[in-house]
């Protein structure tokens, strides 16, 4: 199986990125269609996520091989293959015969495009984006990390449980492809041999469309044309024919349903809370500790960002206090003095190198977010390691809910605890990458690198220890930046850490390892 050189890697998007921020990076991946590693053809068997059965939504025995009804259909793709025109095999090409990651790449796009603050209004408040109306400024939703994590857990998911389903059905009814029973009709891709019924392109592109929809409403015509593209290139590549392609839209709408029915009911419509709520919280805290964090912007948000997603649901951890750590050093501590030395001293001679890091790890506004970061990283792997469209949606299950999970479990401990950012602290310091809008204790970053880290691993231990040194350089990443102390980043990456042992645990009962 193909590995990457990562140092190469790196240093050509390291040079590539020169002193600019990550947003930089593209999120398409340039791969074609290749011939799996392996088939998976127990995958109908693997654990489900979100449902119990394999045929909780049950298909219909398609038309038998020689029958009227599946002649009709292989002539009606015979002659769409034959017409296509340039858009059509252009379209073919893009869409691969993988395109779960096509659509983790239109997620991640999405992400960036709505990873903004509102501006502030005349009398110096923020605006805050309302899903009931997301037309109006500042328009829904605002991308930030726990918006994108929670959005791919449920993305990848959805994809998850569909293609499970699919693959049984397509062992159940062994259905082969078009370019197997009509010699005239040839494939786009690798000849895998894959069973066609159901299409699990197009469970992929129709749980795709109607999660994205929702998370991201103002993109419904967008999503819409994509996922029209996506199906009617299954048809042109010679993979399935209609009847397929129907069976499979007909998963991918009824998984993206659950999923999002889960959405509505995780709590994350009160994330966001009022500035009493808010206010009772930092006191709450202040009584706790002694200390409190303050924004430092001007003007300044009054209400932390979602002071409330610590109490979203989890995926795979019980509850949030099985991985919340214990409390920072005190401000004015030998502890805490010796991390304030540390920054003050990356501050004043900051190398090359660390502020590279710095920026490459940044992944700040108009960014894909850390979660994103992760995702580019498991892409990458999925296909390098040839992977199946149902394993490479298993990767993007575990990897993503793990990283929701080390989400949830930060936020908890920073408005727990409060504390107050290096900024604040310190007299006189400085940052080279502004200053988040939420309290330091544990760092996000960390916590969400910790967590992708180790599922990474998991999945792909060949490059196990590249993944960690990778985590501990995004947590690294933060200091140099000013923006935590170190006590910040070796709690995160810990608790990121034990949320991926969660996700690990519940893989290795899923059927497969």
């Amino acid at each position: 199986m193909k590995k990457y050189n990562y140092s190469i890697l790196l240093f050509v998007i390291f040079a590539f990125l020169g002193s600019s921020c990550v947003e930089d990076l593209p999120t398409k991946y340039d791969f074609t269609g290749y011939q799996f590693s392996n088939l998976d053809a127990n995958a109908g068997q693997w654990k489900l996520v979100l449902h119990t059965s394999n045929e909780q939504i049950p298909l219909s025995t398609p038309a038998a091989s020689g029958s009227a009804e599946l002649l009709k259909e292989l002539a009606d793709a015979k002659e769409k293959q034959s017409k296509a025109t340039s858009a059509q095999r252009e379209a073919v090409k893009y869409w691969t015969n993988n395109p779960q990651v096509r659509w983790n790449e239109i997620a991640l796009e999405l992400a960036t495009k709505y990873n903004l603050i509102p501006a502030p209004n005349p009398d110096g408040s923020y605006p805050v984006p309302d899903p009931a109306n997301p037309s109006k400024y500042p328009k829904f939703p605002y991308s930030h990390p726990p918006y994108t994590s929670r959005m791919l857990a449920h993305l990848s998911v959805a994809q998850y449980d569909g293609l499970i389903m699919a693959w049984h059905y397509k062992y159940k009814f062994k259905r082969q492809a078009p370019y197997q029973l009509d010699p005239q009709i040839k494939s786009a891709y690798e000849t895998n041999g894959l069973f066609s019924y159901p299409s699990d392109g197009a469970v992929i592109a129709t749980a795709s469309r109607d999660v994205l929809t929702a998370m991201f409403p103002l993109e419904k015509e967008f999503l819409a044309q994509k996922a029209q593209e996506h199906l009617e290139s299954l048809i042109v590549a010679g993979i399935n024919v209609s009847s397929d392609v129907e069976a499979g839209k007909l998963i991918g709408a009824a998984v993206a349903k659950t999923a999002l029915t889960r959405a509505s009911t995780d709590g994350m419509k009160n994330a966001q809370t009022t500035r009493a709520k808010s206010d009772s919280i930092k006191n709450a805290a202040k009584e706790r500790f002694g200390w409190v964090w303050e924004n430092q912007e001007t003007p300044q948000r009054m209400v932390g960002l979602v002071p409330l997603f610590g109490k979203v649901r989890l995926w795979n951890v019980p509850n949030v206090e099985a991985i919340r750590p214990g409390p920072p050093p005190a401000p004015g501590s030998p502890a805490f003095e010796a991390s304030a030395k540390e920054l003050k001293q990356y501050a004043a001679n900051l190398t090359t190198n660390q502020r590279r890091i710095a920026n490459f790890w940044n992944d700040g506004l108009n960014t894909y977010t850390p979660p994103g970061h992760w995702n580019r990283f498991a892409k990458e792997e999925a296909v390098g390691n040839k992977l199946s469209p149902v394993r490479t949606a298993r990767v993007f299950a575990y990897l993503n809910m793990a990283i929701a999970d080390a989400g949830i479990a930060c936020w908890d401990a920073k408005y727990y605890y409060h504390y107050p950012r290096p900024i604040q602290t310190i007299p006189g310091f400085k940052t080279i990458l502004g200053t988040p809008n939420f309290p330091a204790y544990t760092s996000g970053h960390a916590a969400f690198s910790g967590a992708a880290s180790e599922v990474m691993a998991h999945f792909f231990p060949a490059n196990a220890s590249q993944f960690r040194t990778w985590a501990e350089e995004a947590a690294m990443s933060r200091i140099y930046g000013g923006i935590h102390y170190s006590f910040d980043a070796s709690a995160g990456l810990t608790q990121g850490r034990q949320a991926a042992a969660y996700s690990i645990a519940k893989a290795k009962l899923d059927g497969i390892d």
